[in-house]
């Protein structure tokens, strides 16, 4: 028998059967589509963050507070305890004789408002306070208006430049600049509304206010510590000397001898991107697997409906042996079906996975990996094989006088 009267032959056997045959294949393709969607959703995850990242520019290096869970501790083995960072702590950073490598220096305190317009409440995520600088470092460029200036920092004036979902949930479609709103109960006027950079699926960085630093200090925060200090290197290549720089000026400040005993942490971009990087394989293999084990269950099912479809042939198998069938013709009868049925699901499968990936999933636009499709595809035919292979095997292992007087 030639290979296309096999497969006429096995196209025969599962059409005999079309809802149990199309069954089977909904396994599979739901096994392809999960695999191909779900490494989909990691690498769309993934490209999210490392654009917001970049987003911040190369250059960038941002100081927070503490060394781990609890503060650091001494060379001696004694606890010490954590200095916070201060306003202070950032003008000397920003001394070009200490630093040289260091363009421009921004501290930040961070909280939560309530900002309320003609009667519309909006809660705004992030409330930041700092100095012009930070626009420059966290590569925020204004779309409307104008940045408050320095001359607005050391006046402590009421002024705000606000993000593009800020500005949408309070102010509709009207231009906001020039216009004033109530910020936790304190009146800003708005100067400049920043060009959206748009979200992540986590967290919205349009959904936020930026007003002087003492501004919000007096207003909110306090005149304590600083949440973080935002550093402008120089360039890209001057980020390594930088970050050298940062270290030696905050340990001589906060009197620290032992360079393992550091109560700030600095990072870069780069710092970032790699860790990110790390975080994703991890997240990637994890759905993969979780993937996987659908694929596992359509092929089981494809052994299951083989089996069945054996034990209801058996007497055609038993005619068919009985006129001279030889082992080989069976077996590849059987194999050709099980193919078949892993060949169309996967092909299904595909077909449903890059459709869906055109589609938000929780708030992350999926980006497909080539390698998963062509791999998941693969993977579903060679499941058809596999799993096919033992009702094949059983079907051309019937003796004739068996199979005939098979009920």
């Amino acid at each position: 028998m030639n290979p296309f009267q096999t497969l006429r032959f096995a196209f025969g056997g599962l059409a005999a059967n079309k809802v149990r045959s199309a069954l089977t294949m909904l396994g599979v393709l739901i096994g392809v589509a999960a695999v191909i969607l779900l490494l989909a959703v990691g690498n769309g995850s993934s490209q999210a963050v490392k654009d917001s990242i970049e987003k911040l520019g190369t250059n960038a290096l941002t100081v927070s507070s503490g060394s781990g869970f609890g503060g650091s501790r001494s060379g001696s083995g004694s606890a010490s305890a954590t200095k916070p960072l201060t306003v202070e702590d950032a003008r000397a950073l920003a001394d070009p004789s200490a630093a040289p490598h260091i363009e421009s220096v921004a501290p930040e305190v961070t909280t939560s408002q309530t900002a309320l317009n003609e009667g519309t409440s909006h809660t705004v995520g992030q409330v930041v306070g700092t100095y012009p600088a930070y626009f420059k470092a966290s590569n925020s460029k204004v779309a409307k208006g104008d940045y408050f200036s320095g001359d607005d920092v050391l006046a402590s004036r009421k002024v705000a430049v606000i993000g593009a979902t800020t500005a949408t949930d309070l102010f509709g479609t009207a231009d906001p600049v020039g216009k004033k709103m109530v910020l936790g109960g304190t009146p800003f006027t708005v100067v400049g509304v920043l060009a959206a950079k748009g979200g992540t699926g986590f967290q919205d960085p349009d959904d936020v206010v930026v007003a002087p630093l003492p501004t919000v200090q007096n207003a909110f925060t306090g005149f304590g510590s600083v949440s973080q200090i935002l550093v402008e290197a120089k360039s890209a290549e001057a980020t390594t000397e930088a970050q050298g720089e940062i270290t030696t000026v905050l340990m001589g400040r906060h009197g620290i001898k032992d360079p393992a005993a550091l109560d700030f942490r600095v990072s870069s971009q780069e710092s970032l991107l790699t860790t990110q990087a790390d975080t994703n394989k991890t997240f990637t293999v994890l759905l993969g697997a979780v993937a996987a084990i659908s694929l596992l269950v359509g092929g089981i099912g494809i052994t299951n409906i083989m089996l069945v479809t054996v034990t209801e042939r058996t007497r055609e198998i038993g005619i068919r042996k009985a006129i001279g069938a030889p082992r080989g013709v069976i077996l590849g009868q059987f194999l050709a079906e099980s193919t078949l049925l892993s060949l169309i699901g996967g092909g299904l499968g595909v077909a449903a996975g890059l459709i869906g990936s055109h589609f938000t999933i929780v708030g992350i636009k999926p980006v497909v990996i080539p390698e998963s499709v062509v791999g998941a595809f693969a993977i579903a035919v060679v499941i058809g094989l596999f799993f096919g292979g033992y009702p094949a095997n059983r079907a051309a292992s019937l003796r004739p006088i068996e199979a005939l007087r098979h009920e």
